[in-house]
């Protein structure tokens, strides 16, 4: 099948055709027809095959008829993080390049009046977070009651972080007679009752089982120590032929902490998590997408946004505490068909962790084995210094079973010993002594009955008495 068999228009296969791309994906064969006939959808697909396009296509063609409004966007687009965001606006970029359509992305960390602006100018597609979204809604800076099209992206990880109130809320606010699309990686029972409440008869599209992963992937687990995940990961970086990698780590304190190690050791590392400012997180990611550095340390917040083709291995440095999250982290390598590997750090802490990945994914993964040579001796032992008080104390008693072989004797071998170190002390002069050295210099003489026998004074001499 052709994209040309799909009935999009001449500008979007123009646009579709300069991007390299001739055959739609499996999942965009099912779901653009479903979008074009004004049909609500849920569509459970990994990640990496290609959703994003699968409903960006046919809402251009969509929105290329009518008109905007001030304030009044005509079709929303929710994503679960700004990275991800960011990405569906590149879509409506590169692909609307022939069409004349306005955009507006609300995410954290721009300022809000530039936003706020270009609502004032009408907006055919935005593209927001939940809370920014919310924020402005509650300011009165926007109106949702001319929306005619919604689309809820990575649902699952709405579910993850919390947003399901606030995506209820703005459904609530929506027009009851929209089209409503849902997409998601994995379809937890939360997401099925959001999708019942606010979807009205929808075509479900199901290309793999829900929580399965990328067959291109090749998944191993790594059984090591929490102090030995660093010397595996370097070992790993370094003799697995990898071109560009994407380590996640369950805690932004160990993303820094792990880039800076890896810096230390001549890696070209980038780092990416919430607690950065968005200018730094895009240029982060330009610098990795451009291979100025091919190490990304993330976490989990930024793991949904990072589509960058090639990327040719997936490392958990920690086992993630949501299964689910395992799913989306390796989603980044294997992408459009590309082959990929994944390689999950397991302590003993993880074991009920990875237990309930493989649960949810119903398949075990393998165990990586090291060969002979590798991380497992490349430690080197600490060499311990000898200690003076345990050589001595153990030499003794050598000296007396050399010397008396009895115990009776060795008794009385070690009496003389004894007593000597008790009248040791008394042989030593006393400390005072050192300390009062001018009382020696000076003459201590009695006489027999107690009478002074040392030199007279002259002033005794003088007697007191006026004659």
């Amino acid at each position: 099948m052709k994209f040309a068999d799909l009935g999009l228009s001449d500008k979007l296969l123009q646009a579709v055709e300069s991007a390299g791309y001739t055959e739609p994906t499996p999942i965009q064969a099912q779901a653009i027809p479903q979008v074009q006939m004004m049909k609500d959808l849920i569509a459970i697909a990994q990640t990496g095959t290609g959703k994003t396009a699968s409903f960006v296509l046919p809402m251009i063609d969509i929105l290329a008829q009518g008109r905007k409004r001030a304030r009044m966007p005509r079709s929303l687009i929710l994503a679960p993080t700004r990275e991800l965001a960011m990405q569906v606006a590149d879509n409506f970029v590169q692909y609307g390049k022939n069409h004349s359509l306005s955009m507006v992305l609300l995410i954290g960390g721009v300022q809000m009046g530039d936003q706020v602006k270009a609502l004032d100018e009408g907006v055919d597609v935005l593209i927001a977070t939940p809370g920014r979204l919310m924020d402005l809604f509650e300011r009165g800076k926007i109106l949702l009651t001319g929306c005619e099209l919604l689309v809820i992206d990575e649902a699952d990880r709405m579910l993850d972080m919390g947003f399901i109130p606030d995506i209820e809320k703005i459904c609530e606010k929506l027009p009851a007679n929209r089209q409503t699309l849902l997409f998601s990686a994995t379809m937890p029972p939360p997401i099925k009752k959001l999708a019942d409440r606010f979807l009205t008869n929808p075509k479900y599209i199901e290309m793999a089982r829900p929580a399965t992963a990328n067959i291109n992937i090749v998944q191993h687990k790594v059984k090591v120590t929490p102090r030995k995940k660093r010397e595996v990961l370097r070992h790993l970086l370094r003799n697995d032929d990898v071109q560009n990698a994407i380590i996640f780590a369950n805690r932004k304190t160990t993303v820094r902490e792990l880039a800076k190690s890896l810096k230390g050791s001549g890696f070209a590392v980038g780092e990416i998590h919430g607690d950065m400012d968005q200018s730094s997180r895009m240029a982060e990611l330009a610098l990795f997408k451009a291979g100025e550095i091919n190490v990304l340390v993330a976490s989990d917040v930024a793991a949904r946004g990072i589509d960058v083709k090639g990327v040719s291995h997936v490392f958990n440095f920690d086992t993630p505490w949501h299964p689910d999250d395992y799913v989306h982290r390796i989603g980044r390598t294997g992408r459009a068909g590309a082959k990929g590997r994944a390689f999950t750090f397991v302590t003993d802490s993880d074991e009920e962790a990875i237990a309930n990945v493989e649960k949810l994914t119903g398949l075990p993964i393998a165990v990586w084995e090291f060969e002979d040579g590798t991380a497992k001796n490349a430690e080197k032992p600490v060499e311990e210094k000898p200690k003076r008080s345990s050589s001595r104390r153990k030499a003794a008693p050598q000296k007396t079973e050399e010397t008396a072989s009895d115990p009776v004797e060795a008794k009385a071998a070690a009496t003389p010993k004894r007593a000597a170190a008790r009248s040791a002390p008394a042989s030593k002069e006393p400390q005072s002594s050192k300390r009062r050295p001018r009382e020696q210099a000076i003459p201590q003489e009695m006489g027999v009955h107690g009478d002074w026998c040392g030199p007279i004074p002259e002033f005794l001499h003088v007697s007191a008495i006026v004659v």
